[in-house]
């Protein structure tokens, strides 16, 4: 059996298991509360993986490795070390007990509906409701986009072929997540996470083994030099931009903390025991999974070049506008370093991934959508009603994020920046303060809610969309030479989290907090704990 057939054989086992798993879920999802939080009673090992898997996509495998792993070098692994301490142990610990006994009191099932509840305000939840399905677009699109790639590789696919691979995803995503909702996603999550410990592990290894030892692929790392970067620097601690890494560290690890799709894993955990073992289980997976996948890319410059003239044997990657194509380059460094039978357990391994977390974006989107925009508008809007909506929903969402994704101009990494900077600086501030201090005020989280949004909308406007009117205004920024760079996406959403946790009590100090009674009730669930 070749090497191609082998990963059709895997595949369909793969399939096969998911919607199964939808299949059998979907005989024990009897209400709306079934379908978006598993009934709130799910365990320790579940919940653990479900954020990981939520969290690390294609977009973290492929695009994020590639690109950071390029420009960054060994020192990448930084980010994943960071995504482990920063973006899942802490947030289990501060934030997860508080949110599952506020949101539980409060009945609220989404953040939106959250914010309506602990601050008192209907306008609040349609304005953060519309915020989560906007912006949770484009980061699936970006889920899309990295599966095209990889089985673009595989395959050998034109580009047809990866528009029709796409559209299976989403298809396949829509079926077990439209069957059995919050449990079937957690279900799989546990199944997928556990392939992805195992992908990550065999990656890791060959991609170093390949380059002759750890010891021998470092010294090769810090030979390489361009116009950007300086030999020594590539294989050293911190590598050549510790500032601008600094920057990655903040948006893919501080944003968990206000992403409604990672907080909805505390809502549905059932209790303080289970909180506590989940830190150390998902702590773990993010160091394998999200350390092992930055480490891996670390290395994509020993199997990449952009000379094509060099000799050197290393696969060429094109460039578009004078940049690299980077969601090209773990594709290719897979190609050389992995054995062909063992393409399809990477297969598997990127589609775990990111099926996973698109489970939970479009449920996410999808509930949000149902429970906070539609639901209130519409009289007798019993359970069944409900659920039907989700459903539609989740079709409208994925074909939506499909058109998006079938549009190749934007990188990976640009449509994940461009998300998490809306999302979580829109939302970081009021669902952290509204979590800790009961002076926090509703304008506050409005103001949040705009500055954040508006962030991200201005940086796209300026710098991504290529609107002519707007060269001056980007050339001159060019000229300042500031060493953190304005026109990265990266560090416009990190900026946009950092000012959101500004902005929040500085508004609140000269605002009016919500009315007594409204700040005691959502604060009682803590104090009779």
């Amino acid at each position: 059996m070749d090497s191609k057939s082998a990963t059709f054989v895997i595949l369909a086992v793969y399939v096969t298991i998911m919607v199964g798993i939808g299949i059998y879920m979907s005989r024990k999802t009897k209400s709306t509360e079934d379908f978006m939080l598993g009934g709130r009673s799910v365990g320790s090992w579940l919940t653990a993986f479900s954020y990981g898997t939520t969290y690390f996509s294609a977009v973290v495998f492929i695009g994020y490795a590639g690109q950071f792993g390029w420009m960054y070098g060994a020192s990448s692994t930084w980010v994943g070390i960071g995504n482990a301490i920063i973006g899942s142990l802490i947030p289990f610990f501060l934030i997860g007990k508080r949110t599952r006994l506020m949101s539980n009191h409060l009945g609220a099932k989404t953040m939106p509906e959250f914010f309506e509840h602990r601050f008192d305000s209907k306008g609040l939840k349609t304005l953060s409701a519309l915020i989560v399905f906007i912006f949770l677009i484009p980061y699936t699109a970006s889920v899309y986009n990295g599966l095209s790639r990889l089985f673009g590789m595989v395959f050998d696919l034109g580009e047809n072929g990866a528009t029709y691979i796409i559209i299976a995803m989403a298809l396949l995503s829509a079926i077990y997540v439209t069957l059995g909702g919050y449990k079937a996603t957690a279900l799989n999550d546990f199944f997928q996470g556990i392939i992805m410990l195992i992908g990550i592990g065999t990656v890791v290894a060959l991609t170093v083994h390949k380059k002759d030892g750890l010891s021998a692929a470092l010294d090769a790392l810090n030979t390489i030099s361009d116009s950007k970067t300086e030999s020594g620097t590539l294989g050293s601690l911190f590598g050549p931009d510790p500032i601008n890494l600094l920057g990655v560290v903040i948006l893919t690890s501080l944003g968990t903390w206000g992403l409604p799709q990672m907080v909805q894993k505390f809502y549905a955990i059932k209790d303080e025991q289970a909180i506590k073992k989940g830190a150390i289980i998902s702590t773990f997976f993010a160091i394998v999974v999200a350390g092992g996948s930055y480490f891996m890319g670390g290395f994509v410059r020993l199997y990449c070049t952009l000379d094509n003239t060099d000799g050197s044997g290393k696969a060429f990657i094109e460039t578009v506008n004078g940049k690299p194509v980077y969601d090209t380059m773990v594709p290719s460094l897979l190609q050389q370093a992995l054995p062909n039978l063992l393409i399809g357990l990477v297969v598997v391994l990127v589609l775990s991934a990111s099926l996973s977390t698109l489970s939970s974006l479009v449920l996410t989107s999808s509930s949000t959508l149902t429970n906070d925009l539609i639901k209130p508008r519409i009289k007798n809007f019993d359970d069944k009603h409900q659920m039907t909506f989700m459903r539609i929903f989740i079709a409208v969402f994925l074909i939506i994020s499909v058109i998006i994704a079938c549009n190749k101009n934007a990188s990976i990494s640009t449509l994940m920046s461009y998300s998490w900077g809306a999302l979580s600086g829109a939302f970081l501030g009021p669902f952290l303060y509204g979590l800790f201090m009961k002076k926090a005020s509703k304008a506050a989280c409005f103001a949040s809610l705009i500055t954040g949004v508006g962030i991200s909308v201005t940086h796209m406007i300026l710098f991504s969309l290529n609107i002519e009117a707007f060269n001056g205004i980007k050339q001159s920024i060019i000229d300042l030479n500031c060493p953190l760079s304005l026109l990265s996406p990266i560090n416009a959403g990190a900026f946009a989290m950092i000012v959101s946790l500004i902005i929040v009590p500085i508004v609140s100090s000269f605002t009016k907090a919500p009315e007594q009674k409204v700040v005691d009730n959502a604060f009682s669930s803590l104090t009779s704990k």
